[in-house]
């Protein structure tokens, strides 16, 4: 029997919130960020294909990232490794994909993640990706798992959902993007609020129903193309510079009325930060996250360290709660306190001259 069910892996981003270790040309999802010997992309992988067999399962990214992904997957199709020509946000490669796979297959369910989670209950979210699947595939539903909230974090999106009892899925009233702690206060407190992990599940025929109404002229835009050919390519370099830079969740999701979200405690976390690193890597006796060979502390705790160069020593004192990355071309010293200003330090780089040489 034919498998209808595919995957679509997103891995565009630069993930500058990771620099040093993360530039523009070698990205955090192609790093092993926690040091488990696979890449995050690669573990991305090895998850979903428990359930979709490797000819299902596509990436998309940027074209600057096609031949590094090929490499870091070579189990996938190289016709499945897709590369936009330019940024356009959630919304383009997502009706890109799906018109993608439809062609390929009209009858085909669809999980969209991102390249580079943290899944630790691997096993709890592979049922939930079933269930979806399931659901996806006998309704006009588009489904988000939702992550049980553990604190007022004001670095996620939100999903309101309608309590009803003892559903294993339930309709979605509202998203809120990254709200102030206030906001992110009362809704862990009213307890009818979720986590947006930017998972999603539907069926081909569901979401580009869904572009059709929300996002029409996105949606002719790629109605022209033989998809599968040795003219899609062409046709979507034409196209994407044109194409409406906007999210999934502003062009469709917030809008459509047949949104579902099924809960879901899967031990997630998106690593967008370094602290959010070091609050999931192995610790030793004095709570520093160290991934590096030859590093010796004194005095110095709560600290996240990853010296690249495995041949080189490193010797740390007196420094607590700090980040220390080093990497061939640059060197990261800041307090975790201090990890939302990574993208700042970033653009100032930028700015000295030649700088961008340290991107």
């Amino acid at each position: 029997m034919k498998n209808n069910n595919y995957c679509v892996i997103m891995a565009g981003g630069i993930g500058s919130r990771f620099w040093p270790m993360s530039t523009q040309k070698f990205p955090k999802q192609f790093h092993d960020i926690l040091g488990t010997g696979r890449t995050m992309i690669q573990q991305t992988f090895d998850r979903i294909s428990q359930l979709i067999p490797a000819e299902n399962i596509y990436v998309i990214t940027n074209q600057e990232y096609t031949e590094l992904t090929q490499q870091q997957l070579p189990n996938i199709p190289v016709n499945n490794i897709v590369g936009e020509p330019a940024m356009k946000n959630t919304s383009a490669c997502n009706l890109y994909m799906a018109k993608k796979i439809e062609d390929a297959n009209p009858d085909a369910n669809i999980i969209v993640m991102p390249a580079d989670h943290l899944i630790l209950k691997e096993k709890t979210f592979l049922d939930k990706v079933e269930l979806a699947f399931e659901l996806a595939s006998k309704n006009d539903y588009l489904i988000t798992l939702g992550i049980t909230p553990t604190r007022p974090d004001t670095g996620y999106g939100y999903i309101q959902f309608i309590q009803e009892n003892d559903e294993v899925i339930s309709k979605v009233k509202t998203f809120t993007e990254k709200p102030n702690l206030e906001i992110a206060k009362s809704f862990i407190e009213s307890g009818d609020f979720l986590w947006n992990a930017g998972i999603f599940v539907w069926s081909a025929k569901s979401i580009l129903s869904a572009f059709t109404k929300y996002l029409p002229e996105m949606s002719n835009q790629f109605n022209g193309c033989e998809y599968n050919t040795e003219a899609e390519k062409e046709y979507i370099d034409v196209i994407y510079p044109i194409v409406s830079k906007i999210s999934i969740d502003n062009g469709i999701l917030e809008k459509a009325d047949n949104v579902y979200v099924i809960p879901a405690n899967i031990g997630w976390s998106d690593l967008g930060t370094w602290t959010s690193v070091y609050t999931n890597a192995d610790k030793n006796d004095d709570n520093n996250a160290i991934s590096s060979k030859n590093v010796l502390t004194y005095n110095s705790k709560g600290n996240v360290i990853r010296i690249k160069n495995q041949n080189k020593a490193a010797v740390i004192d007196g420094l607590k709660n700090y980040i220390i990355v080093d990497t061939e071309k640059a060197l990261l010293i800041c307090p975790r306190d201090n990890d939302q200003l990574i993208k700042d330090y970033v653009l100032d780089l930028k700015n000295l001259k030649k700088g961008e040489r340290f991107m």
